[in-house]
């Protein structure tokens, strides 16, 4: 990374700008200008995130927003209501509420003398979601949207329910928020006012795990935010920015297809970060790249960006499988539109442990019934970059699995897009989830994961309408796995292995299960692209750069792990995860803050109702005299007919505990 101070425009920061909502709640945000521009009015780029725009996120923030500033626009970050700086309590993602301030802050930001009228919104996960909520909402002033790692369907593409099965995400992304929400506006911004704002916070604020496993089939709750329900509605430029080591990736092709608005994609190597800090690498100037965008939409220049191909990915060659990569080698290719003219649908067909272009001579029907903790090496849903998140070595799950592979690879072939495995199967249950996983293999036998997918196949006929299945009876079905750009080279081979659990990834079915698998008419269908001797040209993505950070003094580093155990007298695998964000002073206002988490998943392999999983967040902010913590902790359990949570939350001002409350909830399940 690049870090630039010759920018174009020197800049003047307001720490804290407050914006007025009409029914009396202040949201707070930080404001980036480029010097001059209360004369010469400037577009604005609008960030609107819960993430603590003081400490959390300030470094990144300043990179980004300083660097926007330095190039002629104003900056705005803010922080959504009940987050941060900004009253008011947040009790969901992507409420009503929530967009209704962002349509206020965009006409706030239109009515300041540094504004020209024209915003963009950027923002990635949670940013890129509210940037395409925003969008069909369809504000005059808003003139276009760059999202990143985020999603078009809330419910089956988000951390809550892929296939129809119950991510365990669903738990640890509710246990975070919980924890996050948890902590104080600070004192320096609101003033007195402090204790008040965070005394109704952690009384108001709830816990989201309880409507998320209220709702498990693709209702109206869901439908609310997910912008697939009308594409339509949607009138803005979209730039849709997706890596395949991320959970996202797929939204950005669906976006493509179904809008019908100028847009671009763009998919890297890269886990769930921001493109300049690409990792895995290579990061890219992305600043830059968004910079011709937002002079195209915002300003009205003609930067060519336009003219060049819709799709530019990154085609990954073969690498070990490894629990992180710095780099992913590969090459840029382009497609000019999606679906794209280059990539073409290729049929394998299942056989006796085969998987082959003709019609094999042996087609077997076999059967499976994997152990429950199958699934163990898959890493983390959505990778940050930031740890050992990779899918291990994909041989340790091949006794759980049934396995077909191809031959040695006579020639390279490449993949580009979505893979689609065609089963006619059976099982022995009203309920059964099946995982799909691709892999390269290479010659000495290591499997790397490509891709993968799974299905409740409750869920067979829709999200919406799940029904217990009739064991013994056969059904034809498609599952879908991610998207991917993947090289196979000469002598590797292509896996796809099958399995009946995929923890700790998601949630078992409630009985052990096994699957009859009829392979004669089972296949799997591999978007290929030919590879072609020289690409569509587009500009050079360059070497990634930002403004110079915040001045921080880390006082201790972080550090992020996994381990895997299994326990011999009991029996239990265990599988845990550990975040030390670690501890960070913020020197220009004297902000101390750090936190430490734990996600621990155990289950007995023979028993689908031994699932349990706990997760547990310690988070404190400090300066001078003053700190404030927050301790919380949520446990899933489940029996065949109910999930059980049980949370605490501890609030701490320095050492006394001024709050403390115990949530205990049980909800049916629903074909899950």
């Amino acid at each position: 990374m690049k870090h630039r101070d010759d920018l174009t425009h020197c800049i003047e920061i307001t720490e804290s700008v407050f914006i007025d909502m009409p029914d009396g709640c202040t949201l707070v945000g930080k404001l980036w200008l480029p010097r001059g521009a209360r004369e010469n009015p400037a577009p604005t780029i609008l960030e609107y995130i819960p993430y603590r725009r003081r400490d959390r996120c300030a470094a990144r923030d300043h990179e980004v927003h300083a660097w926007y500033a330095g190039h002629g626009y104003a900056a705005l970050r803010i922080d959504i209501r009940g987050s941060g700086d900004s009253e008011g309590v947040l009790k969901d993602e992507y409420l009503k509420q929530e967009q209704d301030d962002a349509l206020t802050a965009i006409d706030w930001i239109c009515q300041q003398s540094w504004s020209s009228g024209s915003v963009g919104m950027i923002g990635i996960s949670w940013g890129g979601f509210n940037g395409l909520q925003v969008a069909a909402r369809a504000p005059d002033a808003l003139k276009a949207v760059i999202t990143m790692c985020s999603t078009d369907d809330r419910y089956a593409d988000d951390v809550h329910y892929m296939g129809g099965c119950l991510m365990t995400d669903n738990l640890t992304w509710a246990a975070q928020m919980f924890g996050r929400l948890a902590l104080p506006p600070d004192p320096a911004v609101v003033g007195a006012a402090w204790k008040d704002m965070w005394m109704k916070r952690l009384e108001g604020t709830g816990h989201w795990l309880e409507p998320w496993l209220t709702h498990q089939r693709r209702d109206e709750f869901w439908q609310h935010g997910s912008v697939c329900e009308d594409f339509s509605a949607i009138k803005c430029p979209i730039y849709a920015v997706g890596g395949w080591a991320d959970a996202y990736t797929n939204a950005v092709f669906r976006l493509l297809e179904g809008l019908d608005v100028p847009t671009r994609a763009l998919i890297g190597p890269w886990a769930h970060v921001w493109p300049q800090y690409g990792t895995p690498g290579p990061a890219i100037n992305f600043l830059k790249e968004s910079l011709r965008w937002w002079d195209q939409w915002l300003k009205g220049e003609d930067t060519g960006i336009m003219d060049e191909p819709r799709v530019i990915s990154w085609m990954q060659d073969t690498m070990p499988p490894r629990a992180e990569y710095e780099e992913r080698p590969g090459r840029w290719i382009t497609d000019l539109d999606w679906p794209s003219p280059y990539v073409e649908t290729a049929t394998y067909h299942l056989g006796a442990a085969t998987l082959q272009r003709e019609e094999p001579d042996e087609t077997p029907v076999i059967s499976l019934r994997s152990a429950e903790d199958t699934g163990s090496t898959s890493g983390h849903w959505f990778p940050h970059g930031s740890g050992p998140e990779m899918p291990l070595d994909q041989r340790l799950e091949e006794g759980n699995s049934l396995v077909f592979e191809t031959a040695p690879m006579e020639d390279h072939l490449e993949v580009l897009g979505q893979p689609v495995a065609r089963l006619r199967l059976g099982v022995d249950k009203p309920q059964a989830h099946l995982a799909l996983c691709l892999s390269d293999v290479m010659p000495d036998g290591r499997a790397t994961r490509v891709s993968y997918g799974m299905l409740n196949l409750s869920h067979r006929n829709g999200h919406d309408q799940p029904a217990p299945l009739e064991p013994g009876k056969v059904y034809d079905i498609s599952i879908p796995l991610n998207f991917c750009g993947q090289r196979f080279p000469v002598g590797h081979r292509i896996r796809l292995a099958i399995s009946t659990a995929f923890w700790p990834t998601i949630w078992p079915s409630p009985e052990t299960v096994t699957l009859i698998l009829h392979t004669g008419d089972s296949c799997l269908d591999l978007p290929v692209r030919p590879i072609r001797e020289t690409e569509d040209p587009f500009q050079d993505l360059g070497e990634a750069e930002a403004a110079s950070p915040l001045s921080f003094s880390v006082i201790e580093p972080g550090h992020a792990e996994w381990t895997t155990a299994r326990h011999a007298r009991s029996g239990l695998s265990e599988y845990v995860r550990t975040f030390n964000t670690g501890i960070k002073k913020r020197e220009d206002i004297a902000l101390t803050f750090g936190g430490y988490g734990e996600e621990r998943f155990t289950i007995n392999p023979l028993d689908p109702l031994s699932a349990s999983a706990t997760a547990s967040w310690n988070r404190f902010l400090e300066r001078g005299q003053w700190s404030a913590r927050a301790i919380t902790s949520t446990t899933l359990t489940a029996d065949r007919e109910t999930f059980h949570v049980t949370a605490e939350l501890d609030a701490y001002e320095g050492d006394t505990r001024i709050f403390s409350r115990n949530w205990s909830f049980s909800i049916p399940r629903d074909n899950v």
